[in-house]
């Protein structure tokens, strides 16, 4: 198995404190815009409720008595008052509550988001954390941190995969509006093609090996 350095910070330290060996196949693959674009298309439509709704001329209020005979009166014929071309009419291939989401293969959904992680290592914008504890879990040493770390300095948004659940770290950034915390089992393209840099926590990196390489 071939491998690639990749820069190690710690909350320690404001600059880079080593390099950790990571498979190849998790941070060098080719660039794909085209599963990229799918897959985040493929998150968002998860997220839409979908419950929009129109009545149609079924479903509205209203007589169902015809508005005057067929013939003679010189007018246009009408069956119904509650036809769309009327006022309080139902509407015409209007919204209906449905499902957004669609499928999209295991592999493929894998290969995105490996696709993502080599793209912001290319960039040099992926590093690995030497662990997730902080001297005190409060959104002033986060941003402490992330602020005077130099190589960090030009980053707006930040994303740190931790190995499981943080809460405490979860919390320090909860006021935090440009800092998202995952884990490795919650780690998506969308979120990482939305932040500028990726912290991996060290043992978040061998989840992200266990859900994507094997």
């Amino acid at each position: 198995m071939s491998s690639l350095e990749v820069g190690v910070l710690d909350f320690s330290a404001s600059s880079l404190a080593g390099s950790i060996a990571v498979d190849r196949a998790l941070i060098e693959v080719p660039f794909r815009p085209d599963l990229l674009s799918l897959v985040i298309n493929w998150q968002l439509a998860k997220r839409r409720a979908g419950t929009h709704k129109t009545k149609g001329i079924s479903e509205v209020s209203g007589t169902t008595r015809k508005p005057y005979r067929q013939k003679g009166t010189g007018r246009a014929r009408q069956g119904s008052l509650r036809a769309p071309q009327f006022r309080k009419g139902g509407i015409v291939f209007g919204p209906v509550v449905r499902q957004h989401g669609f499928s999209v293969n295991k592999k493929v959904r894998s290969l995105a988001l490996r696709s993502a992680l080599s793209m912001r290592f290319a960039e040099g914008r992926l590093f690995v954390l030497e662990s997730c504890k902080l001297g005190e879990y409060k959104a002033a040493a986060l941003l402490r941190w992330l602020t005077s770390n130099t190589e960090l300095s030009a980053g707006k948004k930040f994303l740190i995969v931790t190995e499981e659940k943080n809460e405490s770290l979860l919390r320090a950034a909860s006021n935090l509006h440009w800092v998202k915390v995952l884990w490795g089992s919650s780690a998506n393209v969308y979120d990482i093609v939305l932040h500028d840099f990726v912290l991996l926590e060290k043992a978040s990196v061998d989840v992200l090996v266990e859900r994507l390489l094997k």
